[in-house]
């Protein structure tokens, strides 16, 4: 049975999967990086430290756990996304078990970006793999990126990816993380800022602001720490930062549209997990794609997915 490894080492989480395509089912195993309260995330050397730690425990409790015979292609997230320049030495941790495993195992070896990863782990969940044959619009937004992105077919990527619009500051999961610790929460924010929004009171007029197809996020960050000082509630607080981050991404996806047309709309990363920011976009774009949440944050699912396509000479 035709069973391929993918191995993903963020600067959140460390995980590896395994896509069995006759079943076309994912079995991930995933761990996020160890942070402590009041900090924003880890140095990359920490970051490194912890995922030498941690693969081991994950390779194994994926393999020993789900009875997974050996796979026969290994892929790895070797940099953050496919433009030249992009790196971080977090990646080096999941290329240098993939290098290894292939080396040993005598099986086919890629890598690809964690973008693409992301990417394709959307598209998966969401039952859309066929449009790594057609253009369609991407985001990718998490702690890192606020990225619009067009995705079209390509020969040796899968996936050409070219950037539409993206923050020109504060990047989406940094204000969740940011406006998170302002109230008290543990990092990652995501969750819990979740959770404190939906008890909101209040609805809030928003204006994003936008600058060519580029956002700029920095500015709630600075309006809720005023909102709090000036004392409102940790609900509202929470709602208004998610509301923000939810009317940005509509309008960069609105000026998307206007640039290239109805295109298929694909929201991938971690923030996109968000309950609140999801709907909202929906009841503007209900045709939209999104991943299921284990699909959404970090995780090694797309870059598995990426080596059996290679596999399959998908173009």
């Amino acid at each position: 049975m035709p069973e391929y490894l993918g191995v993903d080492t963020s600067n959140y989480t460390t995980s590896v999967a395994v896509y069995i395509s006759e079943e076309n089912r994912i079995y991930q195993c995933k761990k996020l990086l160890p942070v402590k309260d009041g900090e924003l995330g880890l140095r990359q050397s920490e970051a490194v430290f912890h995922h030498i730690k941690q693969l081991p425990e994950m390779i194994e409790k994926l393999f020993d756990e789900n009875s997974i015979k050996a796979p026969r292609v290994v892929t790895a997230s070797s940099r953050p996304r496919n433009i030249d320049g992009s790196y971080m030495p977090c990646f080096l941790c999941g290329e240098g078990l993939a290098r290894s495993y292939a080396a040993v195992a005598g099986v086919e070896m890629f890598t690809t970006s964690h973008q693409v990863g992301h990417i394709l782990a959307a598209l998966y969940s969401a039952d859309r793999l066929n449009l790594v044959k057609e253009r369609f619009i991407a985001f990718h937004v998490s702690g890192g990126t606020t990225d619009c992105l067009l995705c079209e077919p390509d020969d040796d990527n899968i996936i050409n990816v070219t950037e539409v619009g993206t923050s020109l500051d504060l990047k989406a999961g940094q204000a969740v993380d940011r406006i998170g610790l302002m109230l008290g929460l543990h990092f990652p924010c995501g969750i819990e800022l979740e959770k404190l929004a939906v008890c909101a009171d209040k609805m809030f007029k928003i204006k994003p602001v936008l600058k060519d197809g580029n956002c700029c996020l920095s500015g709630v960050e600075n309006k809720c720490d005023n909102m709090l000082k000036n004392g409102e509630s940790s609900e509202n607080t929470a709602k208004y930062c998610l509301d923000f981050i939810a009317e940005t991404i509509i309008a960069m996806t609105g000026y998307a549209i206007e640039k290239y047309g109805q295109l298929p709309l694909v929201f991938a990363g971690g923030v996109m997990s968000d309950i609140i920011i999801r709907d909202r976009i929906l009841e503007q774009f209900p045709l939209a794609s999104f991943a299921e949440p284990q699909f959404s944050c970090d995780n090694a699912a797309g870059v598995a997915i990426y080596g059996y396509l290679k596999c399959m000479g998908v173009r």
